[in-house]
């Protein structure tokens, strides 16, 4: 059994799950903010609603993903590395890069699910506006890391 294979096409997959949810995470953020001016009991009934979605989002599928992708890039790292004989790849710089992207999309997470937090507390600072603008933090990332792991690129 091709292994590598099974272990790259298990780690796709759970990173474009991981993706989606960061991707539509903030979205509901966003409409959660709008809800501030709307009259009552239509700001607190959708609010209710958005955030039993952002707490089944980020429980259900975003932090599960996480974990499989963590899981499943180890797995890869493992095996790219011979079971363990031969790490050089891992100081290339498109290997350092992609370890950096995973790192800066995982404080990204930590960020997102420390304000649905505060979201649900009704003390996050955060306009709908602010919201939209980060929304695409995920997919910027997701180039920089997909490039350098299929460019394999160095200096």
């Amino acid at each position: 059994m091709d292994y590598y294979n099974l272990a790259r096409g298990l780690h796709i997959l759970a990173v474009i799950a991981w993706m989606a949810g960061m991707l539509f995470l903030p979205r509901l953020f966003a409409y959660d903010a709008e809800q501030n001016g709307k009259p009552e009991p239509l700001r607190s009934d959708m609010q209710a609603l958005l955030r039993i979605w952002q707490t089944r989002l980020l429980r259900i599928i975003i932090n599960p993903a996480m974990i499989l992708a963590f899981v499943f890039g180890g797995w890869l790292l493992w095996l790219r590395s011979g079971d363990g004989a031969d790490w050089s790849f891992a100081h290339q710089p498109w290997m350092v890069t992609k370890l950096i992207g995973v790192f800066l999309l995982a404080g990204w997470h930590g960020f997102l699910a420390g304000q649905r937090k505060k979201i649900a507390a009704g003390t996050s600072k955060y306009s709908g506006r602010f919201w939209r603008m980060t929304n695409e933090i995920p997919f910027v990332l997701a180039i920089i890391m997909v490039l350098s792991v299929t460019m394999e690129w160095s200096f």
